[in-house]
């Protein structure tokens, strides 16, 4: 191993950007799509086919002001959307045929003129394929909308008041979307003095310290979490490994260790101050969460000896005498950063208060407390490597490591299960075909030969990374879709209630064992044409699945006069006294317009030239 220390650049450039690269190419055109689009018509919202039953009022707020012309600049009105979590609204320029664009409606007074607004930041800008390719573009976490403002001459900025109302469609991943209104009202705001500012941004010190204290203890307590145990499992088997050496190397080990650790802290803290990401909120980015997980996988693959890890000391390939193998200050700084990483979706106690002790604080306060998260999980290995014997407890290396790795392995599966569960259902038949890719990607990595010449190697390397990306691509374009169609949960009272109510009704029956259904909903039902003429006719789509045994849809395909799926049946309304639609076998995005255009749009909506 003496010439191996260009191996953790390599597998650093190639294992972990590319899988982030990857997936991120993957999943993001996908990232900003809802479970259950709206259409971009107000209509789908007015007959409750758009989202959940709660208010968007609960989901964002709205905060305005303006600042008067001074010195020759123009005065500025200010309005702040904050969004809730996990939720996200569209651009003020989103291109129409798709999502609702959010608009801002503004009545100033007499005497005081609005130019166009802006927002700040810019909205995240991806492709829709379920919207026939459309642009959208989205706005999460708050989005200020800024525009100038010209008084008159006498008008008194500081009595003007301005009225306005902000319009907007959210969405959740899981929870659907649904459209809201917001009125507001702005009134004069002028910059705080710098006395004021300086004011507004000193900290308490008494309460800095405790909550430095907090996030210290929080950030030992970490090294005992769920989460992190089959890394530190493997420090202690460096630490055994360690036995015997001089003091100097193992304290150098150990404080590369500890800047591993440190090195992610830095960068979330980096992360929270510019773009307000709080710990562990990187776990809900699709991509992250699917990088993650093939990540975890590879690293299990690797402690249970499908292939090793080219970087020294980090994990060998679980033959003994490789066990032995010197802990080097790559493999240290390495597990540091892994450890970190997997820290992240844990929160132990104290830690919650103190995270929440900085939505109000300046930066530097921030970083301050990751730093103290980060020395309080670093603290154990650097009072180990400042007094060695204190790991004089510990057995002596032998045989019993290599078990003790494998069973590392199997943890790491578990936690690559936990993260599986924090996944929409959409990401895992694309998520499972990537950890296949990976594992085979390592499998061809594990049977090369460390005695092979470099271009064999490099083939493997190589090899490996062009399989992983050809497999995630496909997989998350090809297998990775979410319905646009808002579908309600199909049974024969829902029908027949719907009908009494003068309703189209539209029933996909269909299942997860279905291909040719699949075929279906993917190419001729879940399209953006069908999606417009469910919401503007006012069709009810309701979804029947037979993927587990019932009687029920069952009986309803035989009253139809069909005994199989695929099938989508359209019901007219029941006053026209038409019989159901029955479309069967494979389908046309044309053969289901056809037959909404034939069953005609609801009671409500007939007359009104739909």
């Amino acid at each position: 191993m003496r010439n191996s220390g260009w191996r953790l650049p390599l597998t650093l450039a190639i294992l972990i950007p590319s899988l982030v690269a990857t997936a991120w190419l993957a999943v993001a055109p996908a990232a900003d799509l809802p479970d259950f689009a709206a259409g971009g018509s107000s209509e789908a919202a007015a007959l409750g086919l758009a989202g959940p039953p709660s208010d968007a009022k609960d989901v964002v707020s709205i905060d305005s002001r303006f600042t008067p012309p001074s010195a020759g600049k123009p005065g500025k009105l200010l309005v702040t959307a904050k969004i809730r979590p996990e939720w996200y609204i569209y651009s003020i320029t989103q291109p129409a045929g798709g999502p609702l664009a959010t608009k801002i409606t503004v009545t100033p007074p007499p005497g005081v003129r609005i130019g166009k607004f802006q927002a700040s930041p810019a909205p995240s800008r991806s492709v829709a394929p379920e919207f026939d390719n459309l642009k959208v573009e989205t706005h999460r976490g708050s989005v200020t909308w800024s525009a100038p403002i010209e008084l008159a001459g006498g008008a008194d900025p500081a009595s003007a008041k301005i009225e306005g109302k902000i319009t907007f469609q959210c969405c959740h991943k899981k929870d659907g979307c649904m459209t809201g209104g917001l009125p507001f009202l702005a009134g004069v705001s002028h910059e705080a003095p710098p006395a004021a500012a300086a004011s507004a941004n000193s900290v308490d010190s008494g309460a800095l310290w405790l909550q430095l204290l907090a996030a210290f203890v929080g950030g030992l307590i970490l090294n005992v979490m769920p989460c992190v145990l089959p890394v530190v499992s493997l420090k202690i088997l460096a630490f055994v490994q360690q036995a015997g050496e001089s003091r100097g190397r193992i304290f150098a080990l150990n404080v590369w260790y500890s800047a591993g650790l440190l090195a992610v802290f830095m960068i979330l803290a980096t992360l929270a101050v510019s773009v307000g990401l709080a710990w562990g909120e990187q776990f809900t980015l699709p991509w992250f969460k699917v990088t993650m997980t093939a990540f975890v996988f590879a690293m299990a693959l690797a402690f249970l000896g499908v292939w090793q890890l080219p970087i020294p000391g980090f994990v060998g390939t679980g033959r003994t005498n490789e066990l032995q193998q010197k802990e080097g200050p790559s493999g240290a700084f390495f597990k540091g950063v892994f450890t970190t990483i997997l820290a992240t979706p844990c929160s132990g106690p104290f830690l919650g208060p103190v995270f929440g002790y900085l939505l109000n604080q300046p930066p530097q306060v921030v970083y301050y407390v990751f730093a103290a998260v980060g020395l309080g999980m670093a603290s154990p290995y650097l009072l180990i490597g400042a007094f060695p014997k204190l790991i004089g407890f510990l057995p002596k290396p032998g045989a019993w490591m290599g078990a003790f790795e494998q069973l590392m392995g199997f943890l790491l599966l578990a936690t690559v299960v936990y993260l599986f569960s924090t996944l929409s259902h959409w990401y895992f038949i694309p998520t499972l075909a990537l950890l296949v890719s990976v594992w085979f990607a390592c499998w061809w990595i594990g049977r090369t030969p460390l005695t092979a010449s470099p271009r064999v190697r490099a083939t493997a390397w190589w090899g490996g990374f062009a399989t992983i990306t050809l497999v995630a691509l496909l997989s998350f374009t090809l297998l990775f879709w979410q319905p646009i169609i808002p579908w309600q949960r199909f049974t024969p009272a829902a029908l027949e209630q719907a009908r009494a109510e003068g309703k189209t009704v539209m029933v996909d029956f269909t299942a997860d064992w279905c291909p040719n259904c699949k075929a279906n909903s993917r190419f001729a039902i879940e399209r953006a044409a069908v999606l417009r003429l469910v919401s503007a006719n006012g069709v009810v789509p309701m979804l029947a699945d037979w993927t587990d045994r019932s009687p029920t849809i069952k009986q309803t395909l035989n009253d139809l006069g069909c005994n199989s799926i695929p099938v989508l049946a359209i019901w007219p309304t029941a006053q026209t006294g038409q019989k159901p639609i029955v479309l069967q076998d494979l389908l046309k995005e044309r053969d289901v317009l056809e037959a909404l255009k034939q069953a005609g749009p609801s009671k409500n909506l007939q007359g009104n030239g739909n």
